[in-house]
């Protein structure tokens, strides 16, 4: 009897899935985000969302900066804080659970433009180049989740409509990301779509760069060193698709995050197994 008990109750720990966040957790806040080194900016710059640098201190002419997110005090520097320092953590989590995604498509030596893709996890050994237009077409998909590993670069081609990246038949909590292995430059003008994570070079090598009236329409620019701003507009969103637990990201609808009802279900179910248990330890 004692061993039965244990083992029923041993068996509901097992099946109870793992409680997970967003992909980027903290991180899915701030619109830009800096590390090691600065943000700096030029001319008019809106940004969707918070703004912040850690361990580094100083964002250039936030008199530049329209931020509809938090705001942080004075006109050159922004102190260290543990919200963005929380972030870094989170971001470089993020990271490296997508890095570690099983690959769908390699797509080494393809120029993105001119590619319709579905949800998928594509893989670029190197460099990534994107002239022309990126579809992404969701399906119609709840949770459609896009994951783009990137070796070293990311650049896209410069100048009005010379680069896109433009999301079709997209459901609900949907995730564009972009891992990048050394730096992302996004060249003026361009249309992009999703979250950037420079983190493939750690603190010493990993930035990310905007020109002149680029715009990320839905995503962010997080990285381990310095961004570079230049009259952008930067609004957060498409950080949807998954979830990561212990370094691991899962797409959402095979690692659903348990609803508050299921989790008093499951401390309820839990109390009373454990009641059961003690009593036939008893006889």
């Amino acid at each position: 009897m004692r061993l039965r008990a244990f083992y029923w109750l041993i068996l509901l720990l097992l099946v109870v899935p793992a409680y997970a966040g967003p992909i980027l957790g903290s991180a899915g806040s701030f619109g830009v985000l800096g590390g090691t080194g600065d943000v700096t900016n030029t001319g008019p710059t809106t940004i969707n969302g918070d703004l912040g640098v850690s361990p580094g201190s100083s964002i250039t002419n936030t008199n530049g900066i329209t931020i509809n997110g938090v705001s942080y005090p004075g006109n050159t520097t922004v102190p260290n804080n543990p919200g963005a320092a929380t972030a870094q953590t989170d971001a470089l989590t993020a990271y490296n659970g997508l890095a570690g995604m099983a690959v769908t498509t390699n797509l080494t030596g393809e120029d993105l433009g001119g590619l319709t893709l579905t949800p998928g996890v594509y893989k670029f050994d190197s460099s990534a180049d994107l002239t022309g237009t990126l579809t992404l077409n969701g399906e119609g998909n709840e949770n459609a989740l896009w994951v783009f590993i990137i070796g070293s670069t990311l650049t896209t081609a410069a100048g009005p409509d010379a680069a896109s990246v433009n999301v079709i038949d997209a459901g609900s909590n949907d995730g564009i990301y972009w891992d990048v292995g050394t730096s992302a430059t996004i060249n003026s003008d361009t249309a992009f779509e999703g979250n950037i994570l420079a983190f493939g070079s750690g603190p010493s090598n990993s930035s990310i760069s905007l020109g002149t009236d680029a715009s990320i329409d839905c995503g962010s620019a997080l990285a381990a060193t310095s961004v570079t701003l230049l009259s952008n507009t930067i609004s957060t969103g498409c950080n949807g698709g998954g979830t990561i637990t212990s370094g691991v990201v899962t797409a959402l609808p095979f690692a659903p995050t348990p609803e508050p009802g299921s989790i008093i279900l499951f401390g309820s179910g839990l109390v009373a197994l454990v009641g059961v248990a003690r009593r036939r330890l008893r006889k």
